[in-house]
């Protein structure tokens, strides 16, 4: 299916139980493979993001199989089996950044590679990390972007590793989940954060599943992180994963532009996931927001004319569910300005520049810079004719599927793109619109 024509749409309404979290899916199924002991992952995310990440896992000799819905994944002690491998990443971020960290320790040959965006996504920060602790990682392509080559090499920690914060979360991510397996003086490893530490939120999300499987990390603020050497992963048993939260953020803003209630099942006031305070984002525009430990529930606004507002919003705290409300915008009274989202830039697309392209088609008026996006909605709707492009990423196609709210049909280009963290999005979200 080349395009999807969907909408106008005029009311939204039911209940949707939320596929699991890409990031919390793939960064369990790293753990576990790493572990001591059997682990059953369940309510895992079936995406293209996580089969990439179990065929690397089954490619580095790490035995998993399916039992039922579940996922049986038997760990390594640390260790992968299989000494020599190339592996292709897709365009999974929350797979290569990780893996390329706990692959540098093994002592083994290995390469990585993706698609061309992938070559395009940056990595640099997190080689520059693992070269200091005597890692060998060489480029293949460009410097400082996959593909890369990792070779065995002496690792040596003698000193605090230092790593940017400002470009990816996942880069500190990846060095906290790999390091502990090191050898470190005095029995423990310290990892500096240069700069301001972008998307916090998914910090958070590494450091409590680190500690699920046994390995806990003390940290001064968001600057400095001690974490215990030669330390082992132990299987919990038994994890489930939460329900994706930035795949709340559609439904509960489709709630509050079409009226609602729209409810979501799978995460609420008990989520670990940083964008699940897009609930309060969208409370601030005046959408009615309830909540319980696993779901959340949005109706639309109690005013005459039913219309949201406009809001100033730095979204470092919900980088991903940010881009809805960039959409959700189109629906507001005045401008909505969002802020500290340079993290845009370096993910599937550069989605700042794609938010901004596509928001205009509609006929919206958008300033866009480095790390913030301002969106006024359209004084008259457009439809183009050439559809609204998604550039191969899934959360460019899920957003826009909202601007069908407005009073005109639209076309949504390459809509199976949505197949990264949510395949059956356009057939769920067509159940809550009538």
């Amino acid at each position: 299916m080349e395009h999807l024509t969907i909408g106008p749409f005029t009311r939204a309404s039911g209940t949707v139980r939320l596929p699991g979290s890409k990031s919390i899916s793939n960064r369990v199924l790293l753990l576990a493979a790493l572990s001591e002991g059997e682990t059953r992952v369940c309510d895992l995310l079936d995406s293209d993001d996580t089969r990439v990440m179990l065929q690397a896992l089954a490619t580095l000799g790490i035995a998993w199989r399916r039992d039922g819905d579940d996922y049986l994944v038997s760990g390594g002690c640390g260790v992968f089996p299989n000494k020599a491998a190339e592996l292709f990443m897709g365009n999974a971020g929350t797979a290569i950044r990780p893996l390329t960290a706990a692959l540098a320790l093994q002592g083994g040959d290995y390469r990585l590679s993706g698609v061309p965006r992938m070559h395009e996504r940056p990595i640099g920060d997190l080689v520059d990390g693992l070269r200091q602790i005597g890692a060998s990682v060489d480029y293949l392509g460009a410097e400082g972007y996959p593909p890369l080559h990792i070779r065995p090499a002496t690792i040596r920690i003698d000193r605090p590793i230092r790593v940017r914060g400002d470009v990816s979360s996942q880069f500190l991510t990846a060095l906290l989940m790999a390091l502990p397996m090191a050898d470190g003086p005095g029995g423990h490893i310290e990892i500096e954060v240069v700069g301001e530490l972008i998307s916090k939120p998914y910090i958070e999300i590494t450091l409590n599943l680190m500690s699920r499987f046994g390995v806990d990390v003390k940290r001064d603020g968001w600057s400095r992180f001690v974490l215990p050497a030669r330390a082992r992963y132990c299987s919990p048993g038994e994890i489930f994963v939460e329900g994706d939260a930035s795949s709340a953020s559609y439904f509960l803003a489709a709630g509050a532009i079409g009226g609602g209630p729209v409810r979501v099942e799978g995460v609420g006031l008990a989520s670990i996931q940083g964008d699940v305070r897009f609930a309060d984002a969208l409370n601030r525009m005046g959408a009615n927001v309830m909540a319980g430990g696993n779901w959340i529930e949005v109706r639309g606004v109690e005013r005459e004319d039913g219309r949201l507002h406009g809001i100033e919003l730095d979204c470092n705290h919900i980088p991903d569910a940010a881009m809805t409300l960039a959409v959700a915008a189109l629906f507001a009274e005045g401008t909505t300005t969002l802020t500290n989202i340079g993290s845009w830039r370096v993910k599937e697309t550069d989605r700042i520049d794609a938010m901004a392209t596509e928001l205009r088609k509609l006929g919206a008026s958008v300033d866009a810079g480095d790390d913030y996006l301002k969106v006024s909605p359209p004084k008259q709707w457009r439809s183009p004719a050439d559809g609204i492009g998604t550039y191969d990423d899934h959360r460019m196609a899920m957003c826009f599927s909202l601007a069908a709210f407005g009073p005109l049909s639209l076309r949504i280009n390459d809509p199976r793109c949505v197949a990264k963290t949510f395949p059956d999005y356009f057939d769920v979200f067509g159940r809550i619109v009538g």
